[in-house]
């Protein structure tokens, strides 16, 4: 068949532009293929830079590399949002990974032995197809959350940006994870905040050298989806929530953070604990969460939950198909920036193993579908 402009033919087509496509396109380009990485963003790192101002990685520079090139900062640096940022669009840069920016996905489905991707006017085919979009999509808030007075500023942590977005008053900050904590710790210093939620444990932020490393050990190589202890492991951080990493109760005592026990619902247009108590607040930052949403995706891979049934990425009911970023995909460190190499490795091999290499086509790098 004959290709127009807006229908092009791939080996391997990479949704998603993040840590995750950047680290899969770093291998697929070691083997020689023909591909190319589709982002919906108008520039490379774009997620990060719409995080909140004040947002670092709990985790450090040296734990935070993508495969290829260190992060060049000191080891012990816990980044800010814009470093990881940067650090992308050099990296897509260094190693002159194809990008198409703009490239809002439509559908993935099937053709026979290809798989098509529908981007507006464009089609695209492909023998492989890898899905780097994650997990974390679109903002989740719950039902409840429109009974509220719409006098009351609400925001979810995916708006948030820095304090005085909100009004000057009290602020209920709903969901007490790491997003939620910090975001509550930032709040405090102007105004009376509270923070509903479970306590998850909390854990140090700096450890000795020699702890730190065993931490990471026992993270990213022991605790896996391969043993049963791992799997354990990923069954409870999924229903517990994880701990708080550089935070503890002495800081929200010091900040004058109050915890309050979870919001259950909405009574006369106020935020309802499930305690019984009905809280006067001017603001509620929902920091409950991103829910998955692939929907664009027509083909029958995913469980009851929503999620791809899969092993360690692999979808062995669609050949040639793999997703990559998910939570717990191995290990804890799988949604990790220095995690997902590993990920994206193993299924480079699977690639490789599957198919013999083509020849690659001249793409340039960053490219804006028009």
């Amino acid at each position: 068949m004959n290709l127009t402009n807006s229908e092009q033919r791939f080996d391997t087509i990479v949704i998603g532009g993040g840590q995750a496509g950047l680290s899969i396109g770093y291998y697929l380009d070691r083997q020689g293929r023909d591909f190319v990485i589709l982002d919906a963003n108008d520039r490379i790192g774009a997620s990060w830079r719409r995080r909140w101002d004040s947002l670092r990685l709990f985790t450090p520079a040296r734990y935070s590399s993508l495969p290829g090139m260190p992060f060049p900062v000191p080891p012990d640096t816990f980044l800010t949002k814009d470093q990881v940022a940067d650090y992308l669009e050099a990296y897509a840069a260094r190693f002159q990974l194809p990008i198409w920016l703009n490239a809002v996905v439509d559908t993935l489905s099937r053709e026979d032995d290809r798989y098509i991707v529908s981007l507006g006017v464009h089609r695209l085919e492909a023998k492989h197809v890898v899905v780097a979009t994650g997990a974390f999509q679109h903002p989740k808030v719950p039902a409840f959350g429109d009974l509220l007075d719409p006098a009351i500023a609400q925001f979810h942590s995916n708006d948030y940006r820095r304090p005085n977005q909100l009004r000057d008053e009290d602020v209920l900050v709903v969901g007490a994870g790491n997003s939620g904590a910090e975001i509550a710790l930032e709040l405090a210093k102007t105004r009376r905040t509270r923070l509903a939620g479970r306590d998850t444990g909390h854990l140090p932020k700096r450890y000795p050298p020699i702890i730190r490393k065993l931490y990471w050990w026992l993270i990213h190589t022991v605790l896996t989806t391969d043993n049963r202890s791992g799997r354990r492991f990923k069954t409870l951080t999924g229903k517990k929530g994880a701990p708080l990493v550089g935070i503890s109760q002495q800081d929200f005592e010091r900040a004058g953070v109050e915890r309050v026990p979870r919001m259950v619902g909405v009574q006369d247009g106020k935020p309802l604990l499930q305690d019984g108590r009905v809280l006067e607040v001017a603001n509620v930052v929902w920091c409950t969460g991103f829910a998955a949403d692939f929907r664009w995706i027509d083909l029958p891979v995913f469980g009851s939950d929503g999620y791809p049934v899969h092993t360690r990425g692999v979808v062995e009911g669609e050949p040639g198909l793999y997703f990559l970023g998910l939570p717990f995909q191995y290990s804890l460190t799988s949604s990790l920036i220095g995690g997902v190499g590993r990920d994206a490795s193993y299924i480079a091999e699977q690639i490789a193993a599957r198919s013999s290499v083509p020849a690659q086509s001249a793409e340039p790098a960053a490219t804006a579908l028009g």
